[in-house]
């Protein structure tokens, strides 16, 4: 028989050899501090209907696997500081940093499943569920309690030393594998993500309202974006960084090790570019990275709001052409754009 200790350090060599920077291990339990459930009931979620969907298992993981006793937390950097500076382009600093090179669904999804493969051959027998992003699993709760880091007052998972810079997952089981303690969180009195956050989406809790959030809007929505969200929107092609480019934490993390966040093609192109982009091409440029996630549609919407920013004649005369665009939510950008242009 292996010792749960055993197996916890098993694990934990197994992911560093199948490329995660972080592995931790927390006892499987309910979550019952309420956060989840009030941030619903505050509507907080905003069009994101599905996580309404599954709560119950949302807040126990026993739910998920009959009888588990542990969750697996694991985490990868996406940091690349080569990608800053003039050389990298206008349209890339306006990509969130994780969006830029691969969709991590794809990659880090095989590494989580192949490290359960190596669970089950270490503890044959046991039931085990991997996750990345995509099950009803509170992955930043379990990772706070598996000891990789805590949970800033941005809501993001902090994990010295990569900072906020990581992407997580998880593999619950029902094998019974020594737990690591928590971290005592550092954020202290330290809030200069609260005020970076320019439409007031950070709570100061750790909770995000995602009816303000900037992410919410240039990702998840494929809607025309309220005038009063326009400026900051504007801002950001997909995605926000703002919270985390003012941390602390963040000043000296530590780069990924992985190509896989090596930009791809489409994050590099001006607004105009991407707003005028025919189907075809957009669907060829964006196959296999985050920025598919909003669609044809809401990409080019993004864009069209993005050409105040860009300014010059390109912009102007995108904007012109949008401005009659059969997808209202592109042309309301672009008349929104347009009015700022002159």
């Amino acid at each position: 028989m292996i010792s749960p200790e055993a197996r916890a350090a098993s694990v934990k060599q197994l992911a560093a050899e199948l490329g995660f920077d972080l592995c931790g291990v927390a006892r499987a339990g309910s979550i019952d501090d309420g956060g989840l459930p009030a941030w619903l009931t505050a509507g907080q979620e905003a069009g994101m209907a599905y996580m309404r969907r599954r709560v119950a298992e949302r807040l126990d993981p026993r739910r998920i696997v009959l009888g588990a006793r542990s969750v697996i937390a694991l985490a990868v950097s996406y940091f690349r500081p080569e990608d800053e500076g003039g050389a990298a382009g206008e349209g890339l600093r306006r990509v969130a940093r994780y969006a830029r090179g691969r969709d991590y669904h794809l990659f880090l999804r095989r590494r989580v499943r192949k490290l359960r493969r190596r669970l089950l051959d270490l503890v044959p027998g046991a039931r085990a569920h991997p996750s990345v992003d995509t099950s009803p699993v509170m992955e930043k709760v379990w990772a706070e309690r598996a000891g990789l880091g805590w949970i800033g007052k941005n809501g993001l998972l902090i994990a010295p030393p990569f900072g906020s810079w990581v992407l997580l997952g998880t593999i619950i089981t029902d094998a019974e594998i020594a737990p690591d303690p928590p971290v005592v969180p550092r954020c202290g009195s330290c809030e200069a993500c609260l005020p970076a956050c320019p439409t007031g989406a950070l709570l100061g809790s750790g909770h995000v309202d995602g009816r303000r959030c900037l992410s919410y809007w240039t990702i998840e929505t494929r809607a025309p974006i309220p005038e009063a969200l326009s400026t900051a929107c504007a801002e950001w092609t997909f995605g926000c960084d703002l919270c985390q480019e003012v941390c602390p934490w963040n000043r000296d993390a530590r780069p990924s090790r992985l190509a896989d966040f090596r930009p791809g093609p489409l994050v590099s192109l001006r607004c105009s570019e991407i707003a005028l982009l025919p189907p075809g091409l957009h669907a060829a440029l964006a196959a296999g990275s985050p920025l598919s996630r909003p669609g044809y549609s809401g990409l080019r919407r993004n864009a069209a709001l993005g050409l105040a920013r860009e300014g010059g004649a390109a912009a102007k005369a995108a904007a012109e052409m949008l401005a009659l665009d059969p997808d209202p939510a592109v042309a309301q950008a672009a008349r929104w754009s347009r009015s700022r242009l002159g």
